[in-house]
């Protein structure tokens, strides 16, 4: 089909100090077999080569435009300048990480879903992660479920297939409406996002790996995520948050229940790592916030429960390794 008959997709790239991954990025954006694109790169203020090299490929290709902020951003923030870019006229639209990259048919495949399913207002795919393929859960070979479905899966326990940033679609008519899109005092604004918007439309998802991230880089916001470990509030915000939309007024106490839990559980396991100031003040702010009280005689118990599970008094039970135990 002549470009000109495909619904224009907005591509956004945030970017911050990423010399060594930017140009990996941008060219995984031009393979595209979907060519009715417009891509926008914000340079946040970097120190290194990434406004240069983003100049160097838009100085090339009319489609692609750069912008750079007066001043330095938190990231998430960014990532909410980064959509207030997309065109106007376009119908859907997407965001690449700079350390990330796109499969060649990855647009082809997820605009082909919209298109088809016009209630999808989002659509994931199955994505790569070094060598792990992450994002699986859903049956082959369903193409849409409801968002009301997929988000009660999930807060009961089911897989997350709602990804990255990078790895998922979306209507810019749902973008527009939100400003700022990702709520930026919530490091998994990405998941949560997902939850607000299911509320009124559908998921749709694509069973091909269609997007690359790097798993581990030294002093990046993945790396002080997981050593805060930002998942397990993350998981109680959502449940507070839309469980009472998306859940029976039973099953969101049992939820809650076994979800405050296994916060607590991991607690004590962090306490037998002798974690940083800086960690306990994050988790209780955290609680604190989803009113959930910090309790410290619950916190000792579980931690002779734990020491007592090291001598074999106590049968230890498996954990789900999102909690990190």
């Amino acid at each position: 089909m002549d470009s000109q008959t495909l619904p224009l997709v907005s591509i956004v790239t945030p970017a911050y100090n990423e010399e060594k991954y930017l140009s990996t990025c941008i060219e995984s954006v031009l393979a595209q077999t979907y060519s009715n694109w417009d891509y926008t790169i914000v340079n946040n203020c970097s120190a290194d080569r990434t406004l240069a090299i983003a100049q160097e490929y838009a100085a090339k290709d009319l489609r692609l435009r750069v912008t750079t902020n007066d001043t330095f951003i938190p990231a998430i923030a960014n990532l909410n300048t980064a959509f207030r870019r997309i065109s106007p006229a376009s119908k859907y639209c997407k965001m690449v990480l700079a350390d990330d990259w796109m499969f060649p048919e990855c647009l082809e495949r997820m605009v082909a879903v919209m298109e088809e399913h016009p209630s999808v207002g989002i659509v994931g795919a199955y994505g790569m992660q070094e060598r792990l393929v992450l994002w699986t859960g859903l049956p082959y070979p369903s193409d849409i479920v409801s968002g009301r479905g997929i988000c009660r899966q999930r807060l009961l326990g089911g897989p997350y297939v709602f990804g990255s940033p990078t790895s998922v679609l979306f209507r810019s008519d749902l973008v527009r409406s939100r400003d700022p899109f990702y709520n930026e005092s919530n490091v998994q604004a990405d998941s949560e996002a997902c939850f607000e918007l299911l509320k009124d439309c559908d998921f749709g998802f694509v069973h091909q790996v269609l997007t690359f991230s790097r798993d581990h880089r030294p002093g990046s916001r993945l790396e002080a995520s997981r050593e805060l470990n930002t998942a397990a509030p993350g998981m109680l915000h959502e449940l507070v948050a839309y469980g009472p939309y998306y859940l029976s007024p039973e099953e969101y106490a049992a939820c809650l229940k076994a979800t405050v839990s296994k916060y607590y559980d991991f607690l004590a396991w962090s306490l037998l790592q002798r974690r940083h100031r800086e960690f306990w003040d994050y988790h209780k702010k955290k609680l604190k916030e989803e009113g959930i009280e910090f309790r410290y005689t619950r916190l000792a118990y579980l931690l002779c429960k734990r020491v007592l599970r090291r001598f074999r008094f106590v049968p230890n039970r498996s954990q789900s390794r999102q909690w990190g135990l």
